[in-house]
This record gives C-alpha cells, sequence and structure tokens, in this order.
C-alpha cells in the first residue's frame, strides 16, 4: 500500500511537471489508508515561491478535513523536503514521511537547497540576507495580549 501512495506523489509529479506548473515535485497527505490531500510544485505557475508541492499537499489536506493539524496522517512526496517544508512537515505534526529522491538526486538537477540548510544554521548576524530587528517592544505587547487571551486557539 505505501509503494501505492508514493506512486501516487510521482505520478503527480510527472503529471504536473508535463503540465508546466513547476518543477517536477509531488505529494499525498494519506489518513487511515485514505489519500486525503494532493499536491504538486505550483512555484512558476502561481508565482509563488512557497508553493511546493507539500506545502500544497498540506493546505489541500487541511483544507479538506477542516483543521490545521495533520497528526494521524502521513506524507508520502516524491523528494526528501527542503528546509521550508521540512518545517512545515513538523508544524503540522504528521506521524510520518515517505520520500522518494535525496536533496542530493534534487541539486543534481538545478534544485540545491544546501545554501538554505546552511544559513538556517547560522547566527543572524553572519546570514547572507541583512535582518535588523526593529520595535520589539511595540510587538512584545501583542504576545502579552495573547499570552492572557482567554480564547485563544493553541497549535
Amino acid at each position: 500500500m505505501k509503494s501505492e501512495f508514493m506512486r501516487a506523489a510521482i505520478r503527480l509529479s510527472l503529471a504536473k511537471m508535463r503540465a508546466n506548473c513547476g518543477g517536477p515535485f509531488g505529494a499525498v497527505v494519506v489518513r487511515r489508508g485514505q489519500i486525503v490531500g494532493r499536491g504538486w510544485n505550483q512555484v512558476t505557475s502561481t508565482n509563488d515561491p512557497t508553493a511546493h508541492a507539500e506545502v500544497t499537499a498540506i493546505r489541500d489536506a487541511c483544507r479538506r478535513l477542516k483543521t490545521f493539524q495533520l497528526d494521524d496522517c502521513e506524507l508520502y512526496t516524491s523528494c526528501e523536503p527542503c528546509p521550508m517544508c521540512l518545517a512545515a512537515i513538523y508544524w503540522a505534526r504528521f506521524q510520518k514521511v515517505y520520500y522518494a529522491n535525496t536533496r542530493k538526486d534534487a541539486a543534481a538537477i538545478a534544485f540545491d537547497d544546501d545554501l538554505i540548510y546552511r544559513e538556517v544554521a547560522k547566527p543572524i548576524a553572519k546570514r547572507l540576507i541583512p535582518m535588523k530587528q526593529l520595535l520589539r517592544p511595540e510587538a512584545l505587547k501583542v504576545f502579552g495580549e495573547w499570552k492572557t487571551k482567554a480564547d485563544k486557539i493553541r497549535y
């Protein structure tokens, strides 16, 4: 069964790549043996740099299941997740992730995420894109209100 879910992700990657939707990446979200979300790379077709296969599959599954947590789901993706998708996977709280191609395979066709992996590990002051903190006291007031908000939904 697991192979069939991975094949579904791979088929999506091929079909949507051939349809010029974006890069050669596909993903499916599975819950209790059923596909509940499908995604493919839509970066170039939607002009959205965050529209990776895993992210679009997560969005689709969450919309269909009417939840923001997928802790009873598994993700099947045609390639090892990039740093952004990996973070989204953790936020969604998947039980398990299966992948086909590796990040080295992706780098070999010019999808190299190594720079991002290295940048995330660096102290803020040493990153390539300059980052400067502004108005922390004003922003902390909002955090203070969140902390005491009685009707907040935790995630």
